[in-house]
């Protein structure tokens, strides 16, 4: 049955004028619309009836894109709950990118078994390239212009990473970085203010992405929180005058990968007794302690100490109350991890914009989420290290 309805719908849009067409789908659609909101509400519109269980509230104008056309929509409003019509598409814009990949990777004919049998699964086999082309389109306009949005104030927390990515270049299989950088703006919300893709972290790259941040108005940059890339530190240093941290969790594990093996439980012990203390003074003072004693029987780990503690340390130069929140890249963990979820479904990236699609479209939603959820800082915190405040960097206990 639902094949017949589909080689009808298809005839008609074949053969049929389309404003013809689209009238016949608008006239369904609100036949539809009422008969579901009927059984919402429990009685027919305009009927006053003690059985009705909710009240109507306006329409919300929605357009809905077919194959026939884009439609305009007056969809229903209730004064409790949400109404979504059924033939309405609800997949989220992350969910279309992935779906989007996957489909341009099959129309490519580029596509894995495992790929191929996902498209199958999915109901998307025999899409034409037209098909295709415009849900990439739909998608890519949405993420370019989140990509390229103005970025207005001071973000003086930076959370830059990267994740490596499987991609198809000229006929070979490469791994590509994608990176995505989250901040803090001056109104204690994070965003995501960038996503970009490279061959490697070199400098140039790093240079390259800061200054296209810096051009969109990225700007008040304090700290930048990330892994240990030379080049990423010199880009840094070079765009925004910024001081490097060092993610804490990531320099344990280089630390501990300095240390045998047998021993290196003992090691991460003694290590952890250094973020233990109360202030700067009393934590830098342990970390020398905790070197010395180190150096005489690991001297490649008392070396690395030495060269890394500035890094490692930098966040005690900022307010207290966020120390656990700027000393990781924890807020960006999340984010590769589901990027992650995201690519292993796919596999291998036909080219580099279906990175971007899927990556931006993803940050897109994720960008949304931060926008409605809580202040991630408080105001008064960052008064302290804006460059309006009377005090550039506050005053650490020592």
């Amino acid at each position: 049955m639902t094949d017949d309805r589909m080689a009808l719908l298809e005839l008609v849009e074949k053969e049929a004028d389309g404003d013809l067409v689209r009238e016949m789908l608008a006239f369904a659609a609100r036949r539809i619309m009422e008969a579901e909101i009927e059984t919402r509400t429990g009685v027919a519109k305009g009927v006053r009836s003690p059985s009705r269980e909710v009240q109507r509230n306006g329409y919300r104008e929605r357009d809905w894109d077919t194959r026939a056309g884009r439609i305009s929509l007056e969809i229903p409003k209730l004064r409790k709950g949400s109404y979504l019509p059924s033939f309405l598409e609800p997949r989220r814009t992350a969910e279309k990118a992935l779906v989007a990949v996957i489909q341009e990777a099959y129309v490519q004919g580029i596509s894995t078994r495992s790929v191929d049998d996902l498209v199958k699964a999915m109901g998307a086999g025999g899409m034409s390239k037209s098909q295709v082309s415009r849900l990439c389109g739909e998608i890519d306009e949405r993420v370019n212009a989140f990509l390229s949005r103005p970025l207005e104030g001071e973000w003086p927390y930076l959370w830059l990473d990267a994740t490596y990515l499987k991609v198809r270049d000229g006929g070979r299989i490469v791994s590509r970085a994608a990176i995505v950088a989250i901040a803090v703006n001056e109104d204690g919300k994070r965003e995501v203010p960038g996503v970009a893709t490279g061959p490697s972290e070199a400098e140039t790259f790093w240079t390259g992405f800061l200054r296209s941040l810096a051009d969109r108005g990225l700007r008040g940059v304090k700290l930048v929180v990330a892994d240990n890339h030379k080049g990423l530190r010199a880009a840094a240093r070079r765009v925004f005058d910024a001081t490097h941290q060092r993610c804490r969790v990531h320099w344990m594990r280089n630390a501990l990968a300095h240390a045998p093996a047998k021993q290196r439980t003992a090691v991460a012990a003694m290590l952890k007794t250094i973020f233990a203390q109360e202030t700067k003074a009393e934590t830098e003072a342990q970390w020398e302690v905790v070197a010395d004693a180190l150096r005489e029987k690991q001297e490649k780990l008392g070396a690395f100490m030495d060269a890394s503690r500035d890094d490692v340390l930098a966040y005690m130069d900022f307010p207290r109350e966020y120390w656990t929140q700027i000393a990781f890249t924890n807020p960006i963990e999340r984010v590769n991890r589901e990027i992650k979820r995201r690519a292993d479904v796919i596999g291998i990236f036909p080219n580099d914009e279906a990175i971007i699609r899927l990556v931006g479209a993803l940050m897109l939603e994720t960008n949304d989420e931060c926008t409605i959820a809580r202040r991630y800082m408080s105001l008064e915190s960052l008064a302290r290290v804006t460059d309006n405040a009377d005090v550039r960097l506050p005053t650490v206990a020592t």
